[in-house]
């Protein structure tokens, strides 16, 4: 969503809070005509090494929700569909937005900075300390979800340590039309309305959306609006496409701020800073093609962003009494991704090679009155990828990559706690995979390599060390089993990451006053489980599990487990889709208990505690309408996901909401 605050400052009087990114949506391509349609690529069912791709290149591991899947669990958002039907674990916002912050296999308060989100092949992470605002995407334009879990950076680059998040969206028909209108109603005040568009005229295509939502949220002082535009035209001729691609959002935000221990117990709606607020404008505009040349295909994004941020914090001091703090940011990403592909037969396999180019120049201009940061940040990155795909009764593949990357960083600031820096790093990531078909419907893979991530402005900007923060690396191996008919599939894995210098805020540092770090080494490991059967025959159930054991494995906290980290989470979901007009959802979530977000020591005498919650979907399709009635949180549990104290700093969880909307489609 639009704001994120960071645990240094939810400790405080007055939270921080610090911007997160606009997604970017822009359509995938459009057959140009039935002659074109017959000499197209087979039907895309993921994506592949940053090409679309045919299911014998699916990536190894990976998870994809559908279409059909969002909408029957009624996922406002592409956010929620991540959580609800991928059983991802997400920690509700800070800020009233609907962008929970995304953890997969135990980040804690890092995990956005630990996973990359990118929006038909374009990255959509930033360089600061945020979020990826999916909740500016139309969930209607979405085609499939896909989540590749552990690490990742060969391909992706820094920050893929955790996973990578595909979001694919849908191609039109040729010659078609196809549009929606959309409204939403509900507790909290909350008004959501929703259109789209798309025609295509032969190769020619055109398509826009727009969005506006308004909600009070659960809380006091937690108002959010969102408005939203995107539009794109582009052209698809034989052997390829080309495009254009404008997204615009506008949001604001009321902060209400962090609570005690007694105030949550007895008052989680009410808010402890009644005059914090923020706001965010976002433009990108994104150009693109894709070429074949026989065995060759070719592609190239050229994306500018540009994010203006604002924000309002009031505190009150003994000595000046009340305190109006204001804070503006300018910032300009410009990212470039030219990329080329063979893939073609070779000796009785079929190669796929791929290789590619990613720059990124990004600025920062900061004027508030605790900071008057300018920082600049340029990557550049080469990447190589191989794969094998041998044939037979018992397939099996083998892919190995590697990639290098250099960072030049600079940043001045006469008001902040760090000092100046200009620097240069080197990283390399490498990665070998493999899976085979054991017997018929089961597959069994394995996958090693080397992941990195390297601090962001705001972490540099408030660090422990005089010199810059150190690249955090990490090794990672997963071991998994794939088993799956048309009736019943699972997926099953075991993985270990070892990290050296994780980035993380340290409240113990600068003696006790808290700063970024790099902390004594540290691990992650664990297991994760996900099915979906056919129950009968109008019935389907689906559930995941994740147990990950986060733990400090040297140092002064040796053998303590990370803060704000569950070690279980369970999701479970069934459906029941008869096919005359009706169809319902329903879905529960456990996370187990969790340490407070400073018990980096684990001598807090509580822990946060477990929680279930479940939500609910029914829906009537009357030809090209539906009507439906949707709830979260149905039992009101109280409980948190964000506490940033020993039993203090606490940000409450959203209470039981119901909502109704009606849809139409043409």
């Amino acid at each position: 969503m639009i704001f994120a605050v960071s645990p240094r400052r939810a400790l405080s009087a007055r939270p921080l809070a610090l911007v997160s990114a606009l997604s970017l949506c822009f359509a995938s391509g459009f057959a140009s005509s039935a002659e074109l349609a017959a000499q197209a690529l087979p039907e895309v069912t993921i994506t592949g090494a940053r090409f679309a791709s045919d299911p014998a290149l699916a990536p190894i591991g990976a998870t994809v929700i559908s279409a059909d899947e969002i909408r029957r669990a009624g996922a406002a958002d592409v956010n929620q569909a991540i959580r609800k039907v991928g059983g991802v674990y997400g920690r509700q916002s800070l800020d009233g937005s609907p962008d929970f912050s995304l953890d997969m296999r135990g980040f804690g308060t890092n995990s956005s900075q630990n996973m990359v989100v990118t929006l038909d092949g374009v990255r959509i992470s930033e360089s600061e300390l945020s979020n990826a605002a999916l909740s500016s995407i139309p969930i209607e334009t979405v085609e499939r979800i896909e989540i590749i879990r552990g690490g990742a950076s060969v391909l992706y680059g820094e920050g893929a340590t955790g996973g990578v998040i595909h979001i694919v969206t849908k191609r039109p028909q040729a010659n078609g039309r196809r549009g929606m209108l959309r409204a939403e109603a509900g507790q909290f005040g909350l008004r959501d309305l929703r259109a789209a568009l798309a025609q295509s005229w032969n190769g020619f295509a055109l398509d826009a959306s727009v969005g506006s939502a308004r909600t009070d949220n659960y809380r006091d002082h937690n108002a959010f609006e969102l408005d939203t535009f995107s539009g794109g035209a582009q052209w698809a001729y034989q052997g390829g496409r080309i495009g254009v691609r404008y997204d615009r959002a506008r949001q604001e935000s009321e902060l209400p701020g962090a609570l005690s221990a007694w105030q949550f117990r007895h008052t989680p709606r009410d808010e402890s800073t009644s005059e914090d607020v923020g706001a965010l404008d976002s433009e990108r505009v994104t150009a693109f093609a894709e070429q074949r040349i026989g065995a060759v295909d070719l592609a190239a994004e050229l994306s500018r962003r540009e994010r203006s941020a604002r924000s309002t914090y009031v505190y009150y001091t003994p000595d000046m009494g009340r305190v109006v703090s204001k804070s503006s940011y300018e910032s300009v990403q410009t990212q470039f991704s030219p990329r080329v592909r063979y893939l073609a037969p070779m000796g009785g396999m079929l190669n796929e090679l791929v290789a590619g180019v990613d720059l990124v120049k990004w600025t920062r201009v900061t004027d508030s009155d605790y900071s008057n940061a300018d920082a600049a940040q340029k990557s550049k990155a080469l990447y190589l990828r191989d794969e094998l795909t041998f044939g037979g009764a018992n397939k099996a593949r083998v892919a190995v990559g590697a990639r290098r990357e250099r960072f030049e960083k600079d940043a001045t600031d006469t008001l902040a706690f760090a000092a100046p820096y200009d620097s240069k790093q080197t990283l390399n990531a490498w990665e070998v995979q493999g899976s085979v078909d054991v017997m018929p419907g089961v597959n069994l893979y394995a996958k090693a390599g080397r992941s990195y991530r390297v601090a962001n402005v705001d972490e540099n900007g408030y660090r422990s060390s005089p010199g810059l923060l150190a690249p955090q690396t990490s090794r990672d191996l997963e071991l998994g089993l794939v088993y799956g008919t048309p009736s019943l599939g699972a997926t099953a894995r075991m993985f270990r990451h070892q990290l050296r210098n994780e980035i993380f805020y340290d409240p113990g540092a600068n003696g006790g006053y808290g700063a970024n770090t790099n902390l004594d080494p540290t691990q992650r490991k664990g297991v994760e489980v996900d099915l979906h059967a056919s129950i009968a025959r109008d019935w389907r159930v689906s559930g995941n599990w994740q147990y990950v054991r986060a733990r400090f494995t040297e140092g002064r906290n040796a053998g303590s487990e990370m803060v704000l980290v569950p070690k279980n989470v369970v999701s479970a979901r069934l459906a029941w889709v008869p096919g005359n007009g009706h169809s319902a959802d329903i879905g529960a979530q456990w996370a187990g208990k969790q340490r407070f977000g400073a018990d980096f020591a684990n001598t807090c005498g509580v822990r946060i505690s477990s929680a279930t919650t479940f939500d609910a979907r029914y829906a009537r399709q009357m030809g090209a309408w539906e009507f439906a009635v949707a709830g979260l949180n149905l039992a009101d549990k109280r409980y948190t996901s964000n506490a940033f104290g020993c039993n203090s700093g606490i940000y409450p969880a959203d209470g039981r909401q119901v909502k109704v909307s009606a849809r139409y489609d043409f």
